[in-house]
């Protein structure tokens, strides 16, 4: 088989095969904002059309090209890893390279997390987080932040805050505890009966982009000791220098009693999760020899996601990327700061390293406050349409909304950017903001644009 020739013969042919045996409302979510390009070439923080169009990628795979696509280092240790016929996932066996990077994050991990476990995705290590706190302390109860998310396996949703993702799928996991993300009273009061195991919680919550006051991590660790249960963050997608920071939570010096990460350290070519945890804790969960494959992951320590992850974070050091994450982060959160009190719908812009949101308000003047109430009253977060869809279409941006119904739109783009590409996306921000805020004009072509696309999808266009 030549994989190459087939993709070249059917290239066009993505939209058709995903319709026809994949996720049909993809595929008219995509054609309906206009977002159906055939791309054709990948390469850092771009991406290439079959039109010789460059786009500026600030979605990252929601977060999994942290060193962009493609990276040449980590594709040719890949290469290496392939050619060495090495043997693989034996399973009754222990790998030499899943122990090297088991190394390799206890090593950069907050002191005192001594024990990785390898899955393939964020969501398995959040699973695996929940199965080794209740094992660990010997309780059920698990106490999440309202807004978060922590992936959609069932047990993953059950503790993700999000009603949107959990309707229709029930009866979930029983005993998880929803409170308010920043409220440590209401967390105090979840623990109090320490009969909790664990509090799980993302440091900067991803969905609106969410940055905890300066106290709240802290405190809530403490609360955890306090009332006896363990204390889970979910790094799967502030970590490996999302942030500014190898994890989210140094910006508050809080050390968990596990960590769980993924996205990032696949390089973006192999999946690959860990969790990393205090030894005490995995100690009891594989406590005897009959116990050894109590929990576990069959493709979790496969060879080429260790390489994946090995080359990933030598790249992430050598390139010096994190506080690149930092400073570049900043430089955009700075230029486009004046907006704020130039464009009355715009309420705010936050971010920690290569993690930001504009969040938009309803503005007070009569003719803008029309509008946003008829998008809004069409769908509910529709307004920040007006920003990603003008961003893509004329400014080759792909950009997201931070969330269900939220008009709050996010930026998570790799951390290798450029000074240009900085001006490439601060330019065009201020450029869509601007055209947004021409009131009824604005809503009048963008409702123009997604009428038309669903007129063409409806007539199989």
């Amino acid at each position: 088989m030549n994989i190459q020739e087939l993709i070249r013969q059917r290239g066009r042919e993505n939209f058709t095969l995903h319709d026809l045996y994949l996720n049909s409302q993809m595929v008219k979510v995509l054609k309906t904002i206009g977002f159906d390009r055939h791309y054709v070439k990948a390469e850092g923080a771009y991406l290439f059309d079959d039109q010789g169009n460059r786009y500026l990628d600030l979605l990252s795979g929601f977060g999994v090209f942290a060193l962009g696509r493609n990276h040449p280092q980590i594709a040719q240790v890949l290469k290496d890893v392939l050619s060495a016929d090495l043997p693989n996932l034996v399973q009754l066996d222990v790998s030499l390279l899943s122990g090297m990077l088991a190394e390799k994050l206890v090593a950069i991990s907050p002191e005192g997390l001594e024990r990785v476990f390898f899955a393939n995705s964020g969501t398995e290590t959040v699973e695996a987080a929940i199965k080794f706190s209740r094992y660990a302390t010997g309780k059920s109860k698990i106490v999440y932040c309202r807004g978060g998310y922590h992936g959609l396996s069932l047990g993953s949703l059950s503790a993700t805050g999000d009603s949107h993702y959990k309707q229709g799928f029930g009866p979930l996991v029983p005993d998880f505890i929803e409170v308010p993300f920043g409220d440590l009273a209401a967390l105090e009061k979840a623990l109090s009966q320490k009969d909790v195991a664990a509090f799980i919680t993302e440091p900067i919550q991803g969905h609106g982009v969410w940055i905890p006051d300066d106290h709240y991590l802290p405190q809530a660790a403490e609360l955890t000791r306090r009332y006896e249960a363990l204390f889970i963050a979910d790094e799967v997608q502030t970590g490996l220098g999302r942030t500014g920071k190898w994890w989210a939570v140094e910006h508050w010096s809080v050390v968990p009693d596990i960590l769980c990460m993924a996205k990032a350290l696949s390089g973006g070519f192999v999946p690959v999760g860990a969790l990393v945890c205090k030894e005490w804790i995995f100690d009891r969960v594989f406590n005897r020899m009959d116990r050894a494959v109590v929990h576990g992951s069959t493709f979790g320590k496969s060879n080429l996601a260790m390489a994946a992850g090995l080359a990933t974070l030598e790249v992430l050091e050598s390139e010096n990327l994190i506080e690149k994450s930092a400073q570049s982060g900043q430089a955009i959160v700075d230029a486009l700061q004046p907006l704020v009190g130039e464009y009355e719908c715009l309420k705010e812009i936050r971010g920690k390293g290569m993690m930001i949101a504009l969040e938009f308000t309803e503005p007070q003047s009569l003719s803008l406050r029309m509008s946003w109430k008829m998008l809004e009253a069409a769908n509910k977060g529709l307004f920040s349409q007006m920003i990603t869809v003008p961003l893509f279409s004329r400014h080759r941006i792909l950009s997201q909304v931070a969330g269900h119904g939220m008009n709050i739109v996010k930026f998570i783009p790799p951390l290798i950017l450029t000074e240009s590409d900085i001006k490439w996306i601060v330019d065009a921000t201020k450029a869509v903001i601007r055209d947004a805020h021409r009131g009824p004009a604005a809503v009048w072509d963008l409702g123009k644009t997604l009428a038309t696309k669903a007129l063409r999808i409806k007539a199989g266009t």
